[in-house]
């Protein structure tokens, strides 16, 4: 008997998305996708990025109601998750992002916050808010000023910008500029003293960290 979707893993929930999609692509597409991702992957820049033990830089950002939250007030409260992702337009994001929505309680159970954040302009965080009913704070990065102090920027290939365009992701409309950088989607757990208790960094999109493993490191802080 199939599982509830609720209680499928977030790893499950992708494979099942690109089971559906990818036979949907032209293999000439299919082959750049990869070719581009593994060329990034190769650049190295997630290892160079902000790693366990490192100190959570500070900041000040809007969220999607048009409130500032700076990482002080956040850490006031106890420990607090951060998830890094590229937009509301990228489907994996959303899949990691419901997925920690579902699993929300458990996480308040600890006693810790979850924060999304993305170099999206508040006003599509504001949609994606309404859109998937979130109840966490999700904030606009825009410049990803904060995502280059943790070294997670990257900008996508110019192979790769005329495949989002035909599949109508528009990122200089998302985002607000014309450079294309984007984050690496990652994960941070930073406790009340700023410092980084546990981290996640992936240059593959398609790999994303359950919130399951989450909560566990959570009861070790």
């Amino acid at each position: 008997m199939d599982q509830p979707e609720i209680h499928k893993s977030l790893s499950h929930k992708i494979q099942a998305f690109q089971d559906q999609l990818l036979p949907t692509i032209p293999q000439e597409t299919l082959n750049t996708l990869i070719q581009e991702l593994h060329g990034l992957v190769a650049k190295g820049i997630a290892e160079q990025a902000l790693n366990k033990g490192d100190k959570f830089p500070s900041f000040n950002l809007p969220s999607a109601n048009d409130e500032t939250r700076s990482l002080s007030d956040f850490l006031s409260n106890g420990p607090l998750i951060i998830s890094f992702y590229r937009g509301a337009w990228c489907p994996y994001c959303n899949l990691e992002i419901n997925a920690l929505q579902q699993r929300l309680p458990q996480i308040k159970a600890t006693g810790a916050q979850l924060v999304a954040i993305s170099p999206q302009l508040p006003d599509k965080s504001a949609d994606q808010v309404n859109n998937s009913h979130l109840t966490f704070e999700v904030l606009s990065d825009t410049g990803n000023l904060l995502a280059k102090a943790c070294g997670l920027v990257f900008t996508l290939p110019e192979p790769l910008r005329p495949i989002y365009e035909a599949w109508e992701i528009n990122i200089p409309d998302h985002n607000g500029d014309n450079s294309f950088e984007l984050p690496i989607p990652a994960s941070y757990i930073v406790d009340t003293t700023g410092k980084v208790r546990f981290a996640h960094v992936d240059m593959d999109y398609t790999k994303r960290l359950e919130p399951n493993i989450i909560i566990e490191q959570l009861t070790n802080i």
